[in-house]
């Protein structure tokens, strides 16, 4: 065997760890340069067509922000008021007006940007006025089509796609908003996409196996759980590419003509496409190079649920969780769709912003204004409203900043859309995998991050993408599960470390009586009847399969008969893990003081006296928790009631023997400590009003 020069070696090894050493230098240069923690709250206004077309109408608008100077940093400017593509020669046009609308922005004070509103189109509307030509459509699994959307891996379409995003780029903005019609669920009136020969052909070359549409319908869907996953996974995977592809042939188009482009990312849930936030982040950074973008969001678009505006919150909170700690900018969506003014309250906007900056903002992107040609007084009151907010949204940010949340987290993670309707069969009928838990509501501090959450959430499914090390080690962990879960993570062989199997079913007339266990406190015979009939969901008796497991409640009929022995119970396995089983109603209906009582026991004894705080008062409360650092405390909770909320009672994680709670007008009150609990100090805050959010801040 030839040996290698010694000396050829030695250079060839030197030059090797310079560039080592060069390139470790130039990663940490850029992390340091590019993630710094917010000093205030970004904010935007999105504007549509309607308000920038016209020259007059467009300088009206700049009166009234002016006006209210402060209440916004950014103009975002809409490319068009409906969702498809628009025909390339009005695309230009639009362009050379928008340059000119931007520099006028600018002169008032206000960076501004474009927002292409459909890169590959949103769904059917306004076809007539939309693009057309040879592209092929996004076609769902049984062959069907959107005409207002297309597909993003046909070659011929990718063509419009580089130039619309050349012009916007030769426009002059300060930053590009890719819109969320770039995804691969929810194009009307298809809903699951795109199974097009294009996309089947790319499918076939990444598995290396021939598929039919039909081949994936019956793969996803029958035999046993593992090959129905294994398909599902890879088609999961190539929807990850399909959009890491696209992302890539964007960000190279826009950074050839300007390096520096910022672009951002507009989301809502992205299960279906796979969930690659940090991918993609890096992608149109350019792999570092350039400022990247986020707007989380979906949903809420109007204030007749009210409940709603904390459930976007927690799918907003979870898209930020896996977003990498250089994305400084994430201004949530509030959007008033469609646009009438009298739809969302004003209070209730600037509640909602408030709301996702508790959750992980940095800002807000706000999409309320009008779309049509309404006169703009129209909108002033409500203009006025987030001007009042603004310095609250700021003092958020700066207190808050990108620090991760403690709490209790639901169990998920990028491949939990491969687990929907795993045992019945049928997969690509769209749904959320991933549960809203009612117990938030009780005032436990939401997380999102399980990996790091003082208390792990499992429902049904959840588990199935797991490995047996990862199922041990959250085994391990404090653990609140479902009926369901725990079926199904006995099935898997795991019933050592449960301590219950399930051993009956009821549909109706039964009710969960406490027991006398410590956890209940108080509340031994109490009851929560959620008049099961009505809503046929099944709820579940248990039996203790280890002498260790303890019953927290029971099942009982209308004559106070016991039906179950068990139906909610706690269990201390061999790895150290605390395990609480719940078979009645375990994520919802929690509204009566004595479920919200035991399920805050429940919690802390789960966490082993670790969440880092919690609403012990009788209250409708939403939390959220962090610790920015330098041995400082912040938080913020949200009354979620239209009663005033007396006397909270909030339990904090700390040495801290006093804090300040800062309203929504900035108005600061000290409250001192009433006094210890285990490792928690006791604060008593008198007053907030329905709807409104509160700052907490403890400081040395």
């Amino acid at each position: 065997m030839r040996l290698i020069n010694p000396i050829l070696y030695k250079c060839a090894y030197a030059l090797l760890l310079t560039c080592c050493i060069l390139l470790q230098a130039s990663t940490q240069l850029h992390a340091q340069k590019i993630y710094k923690e917010p000093e205030k709250a970004s904010v935007s206004f999105r504007i549509s067509p309607a308000l920038w077309l016209s020259e007059s109408r467009f300088n009206e608008l700049l009166d009234l922000f002016d006006r209210y100077k402060g209440v916004t940093d950014e103009l975002t400017f809409f490319t068009s008021a409906t969702h498809p593509p628009l025909p390339l020669d009005v695309f230009r046009e639009r362009m050379t007006i928008l340059k000119l609308r931007m520099q006028a922005a600018r002169k008032r004070g206000y960076a501004a940007g474009v927002n292409i509103l459909s890169t590959i189109g949103h769904h059917e509307e306004n076809l007539e006025n939309s693009l057309h030509g040879a592209y092929t459509h996004v076609t769902d699994v049984e062959g069907r089509i959107s005409k207002g959307s297309y597909c993003p891996n046909d070659t011929s379409f990718q063509q419009y796609i580089r130039e619309v995003y050349r012009l916007m780029v030769r426009a002059e903005p300060d930053y590009i908003w890719i819109d969320d019609d770039v995804r691969l669920a929810g194009h009307m009136p298809v809903i699951l996409t795109c199974f097009c020969n294009n996309c089947m052909d790319i499918f076939e070359k990444e598995t290396g196996k021939k598929y039919t549409r039909t081949d994936i319908v019956l793969l996803s869907s029958q035999g046993l759980v593992l090959q129905k996953l294994s398909v599902r996974l890879a088609w999961l995977q190539h929807n990850r590419n399909t959009i890491h592809r696209l992302f890539s042939m964007i960000e190279k188009e826009v950074h050839q003509l300007k390096p520096a482009m910022p672009l951002g990312f507009m989301t809502g849930d992205r299960f279906f496409e796979g969930y690659d936030f940090a991918e993609w982040a890096q992608t149109l950074s350019g792999n570092g190079h350039a400022e990247v973008r986020w707007r989380p969001g979906g949903g809420y678009y109007v204030d007749n649920n009210t409940a709603e505006l904390a459930g976007k919150s927690h799918d907003i909170g979870r898209q930020v969780s896996v977003l990498p700690k250089d994305v400084v900018s994430i201004q949530s969506e509030i959007e008033n769709f469609p646009y009438q003014r009298l739809k969302k309250a004003a209070n209730i906007v600037a509640l909602e912003a408030a709301s996702h900056i508790a959750a992980g903002c940095t800002g807000a992107a706000f999409n309320v204004l009008s779309f049509y040609n309404e006169p703009l007084d129209e909108y002033e009151p409500l203009v006025a409203k987030l001007y009042q907010s603004r310095a609250f949204f700021d003092r958020m940010v700066k207190s808050l900043g990108r620090k991760e949340l403690s709490g209790v987290s639901v169990l998920w993670d990028k491949n939990s859309y491969a687990t929907i309707n795993i045992n019945e069969g049928k997969w690509l009928s769209g749904g959320n995998p991933v549960i809203r838990p009612e117990v938030y509501e009780t005032g436990i501090p939401a997380g999102y991050n399980y990996k790091n959450a003082s208390v792990i959430m499992l429902d049904k499914n959840s588990v199935y993408t797991l490995s047996d090390i990862q199922i041990k080690n959250l085994l391990s962990k404090g653990v609140y599960m479902s009926a369901e879960a725990l079926q199904q993570l006995n099935e898997m062989g795991y019933g050592a470390l449960t301590g219950f199997k399930v051993v009956d079913t009821a549909s109706a007339d039964r009710i969960e009586q406490f027991t006398g266990h410590t956890l209940n406190g108080l509340f031994a015979g109490r009851e929560r009847d959620n008049r099961q009939s009505f809503y046929r969901e099944p709820v579940y008796s248990l039996q203790k399969t280890d002498n260790a497991a303890e019953a927290l409640s029971k099942l009982t009929d209308y004559a106070r008969r016991d039906k179950g022995n068990i139906t909610m119970g706690v269990f201390e396995n061999r790895l150290g893990g605390r395990i609480c089983v719940a078979g009645y109603y375990p994520w919802s209906y929690m509204g009566n003081l004595s479920k919200s009582s035991q399920i805050k026991n429940v919690f802390r004894w789960l966490s082993r006296e670790n969440l880092p705080g919690y609403i012990a008062s009788f209250h409708k409360m939403n939390l959220w928790i962090r610790a920015p650092g330098n041995n400082n405390l912040a938080l913020a909770f949200s009354n979620a009631s239209f009663d005033p909320a007396r006397d909270i009672v909030l339990m904090l994680r700390t040495s801290f023997k006093s804090i300040k709670i800062v309203n929504m007008n900035c108005e600061e009150t000290k409250i001192s400590s009433s006094g210890e609990d285990g490792p928690y100090q006791k604060f008593v805050i008198p007053y907030t009003a329905p709807w409104e959010m509160q700052l907490v801040i403890a400081a040395p």
